[in-house]
């Protein structure tokens, strides 16, 4: 059977970007390996995953304007990610520890406890822990 494996985040700078996960998300790096472009140029391949697998981010630093233009509204301002967590109290209040801007307070849904928060970059995320 087939999954999901990768999804892309175009982000600005791949050193800040690893730090920003494994810091305030304590996301691993999976991989951070020299590549080139299409067209010769060097680039990284860069991977980030939550501790204990699942689907990864392929951490892609823009080329160029066009892509520089996505950087923190790759979703058009939807939450595009969604991070779940198992001990909900634990990982907001180390989250908001280390920074990260939650744009609500959690609350409880009919699925579940969730709470908007913003990357690094402003890419809009929800931290959710099902019921």
């Amino acid at each position: 059977m087939s999954r999901l494996a990768l999804i892309t985040l175009v982000i600005d700078d791949y050193d800040r970007a690893i730090d920003w996960f494994r810091r305030a998300l304590e996301f691993d790096l999976v991989e951070d390996s020299p590549s080139l472009t299409d067209d010769g140029r060097p680039k990284r391949w860069v991977v980030v995953a939550p501790k204990g697998g699942g689907c990864a981010i392929l951490l892609a630093r823009a080329d160029g304007p066009r892509q520089e233009s996505f950087i923190g509204d790759q979703t058009g301002g939807r939450v595009g990610f969604f991070l779940h967590s198992d001990d909900y109290d634990a990982d907001h209040a180390r989250m908001l520890a280390e920074g990260v801007h939650f744009e609500e307070t959690p609350r409880d849904t009919e699925y579940g406890r969730v709470a908007k928060f913003r990357d690094l970059w402003g890419n809009r995320w929800d931290l959710w822990q099902r019921k």
